[in-house]
């Protein structure tokens, strides 16, 4: 199981809002693999001492700059927090201030010192729906599995009690003897669904609610786990062939084509909405139009450039300004929409650049009109 830390949607707010001169972001590409976790620690401490140079030249209050690389250093002695590693790692750190994520996700290395913390690497994470969850139901017990961004299958342990088997079993001498198979082999109906009913309450307390999850079940077992079922994404897609027969390989490509299939139906369902929507003056790609939007509390939903980077600022009319070289003291102008939209109470979802619309780093749907920028 990957360790994970993704903050909820209140935390990440209140990381965006964080403000101090002395804010360093780090995130670096980690490895749950133990054998790798000493070259880590000499990246991550490669890459404190690239933010303790940048703050060195920095005028800031006294005994800033020692106390946020001291709490950075001290990432490099916590054995608890490498004891268990993901694919990435995210480290905010201020005066007083250290939060340390760790991220499922492949996050670029990056070092950033700002008057902001840096939370794109957490935004895409939380917002590029890539990933699922497979649950496997059969006679012998249930296995857990995420879909990775590279779509492979990482299977999650779920606490089912050891006995779990034994409620597809049933007697028919109201206990008299022994206990034995049912009729059928997976009991009855109140039986199947019991079982499913412990199984699936392992289930939601792993997989995150609004991340699809993909039942892979034999048909008597796949209508009890639905009868029962409490999760917010469980899909309707139904997988016909018998689970004991299914190899990991052939599951993770399941997992794929289901996967696939419902994000292609998603984006088109979003382009024909936008489409609509922009005839009435309630959508556009304007990024310059995107911002008064987003400054006015009018965006209902922002899809963005998982890989845009566009350097500037915005002032609080939604004014861009741009910076050519990427340099100077701004920051990333599409993550700041994503944020000021997150804070209003907006949907944000991240896309690959092929599915944008006009080309942009963003497209918003509008809950009002707003004046367009010329």
């Amino acid at each position: 199981m990957l360790p994970v830390d993704i903050p909820d949607r209140e935390r990440l707010i209140s990381l965006t809002e964080h403000r101090d001169a002395a804010s360093v972001s780090i995130s670096l590409a980690s490895s749950p693999v133990p054998q790798d976790h000493e070259r880590i620690r000499i990246a991550l401490r490669d890459a404190i001492d690239q933010a303790a140079r940048q703050l060195e030249g920095m005028d800031l209050p006294h005994g800033a700059r020692h106390d946020v690389v001291g709490r950075l250093r001290a990432v490099l002695g916590d054995d608890e927090f490498w004891t268990r590693q993901s694919r990435s790692m995210v480290l905010l750190a201020a005066p007083g201030v250290l939060h340390a994520f760790r991220v499922a996700n492949h996050l670029p290395d990056r070092v950033v010192v700002s008057d902001r913390f840096d939370v794109s690497g957490l935004i895409r994470a939380v917002s590029f729906p890539l990933h699922g969850f497979v649950v496997k139901v059969t006679q012998q017990g249930a296995k857990l599995a995420e879909l990775d961004d590279e779509g492979r299958l990482v299977e999650h342990p779920l606490a089912l009690p050891d006995d779990h088997r034994l409620m597809l079993e049933r007697t028919a001498t109201d206990g008299t003897f022994d206990r034995h198979r049912a009729h059928g082999a997976t009991g009855d109906r109140v039986e199947r669904e019991r079982f499913c009913r412990v199984v699936q309450d392992e289930v939601v307390k792993i997989v995150p609610r609004g991340v699809p999850l993909i039942l892979v079940a034999s048909d008597d077992l796949d209508s009890a786990y639905r009868a029962v079922n409490t999760h917010d994404c469980l899909l309707d897609d139904v997988v016909h062939e018998h689970p004991d027969s299914l190899t990991r390989e052939r599951v993770e490509k399941i997992a794929r084509e289901i996967l696939d299939r419902r994000r292609a139906a998603d984006l088109r369902e979003w382009r024909e909405r936008f489409g609509n929507l922009r005839a009435q003056g309630l959508a556009t790609t304007r990024l310059r139009d995107v911002a008064v939007a987003t400054v006015a509390d009018a965006v209902d939903e922002l899809r963005f450039d998982l890989d845009a980077d566009v350097h500037g600022r915005v002032d609080d009319y939604g004014n861009v300004e741009l910076s050519n070289d990427g340099g100077g003291d701004g920051y990333d102008v599409v993550d700041e929409l994503v944020t000021r939209v997150l804070r209003a109470g907006g949907k944000v979802r991240a896309i690959r650049k092929e599915e944008s619309i006009d080309g942009s780093p963003v497209a918003a749907t509008l809950r009002f009109p707003v004046p367009a920028r010329h």
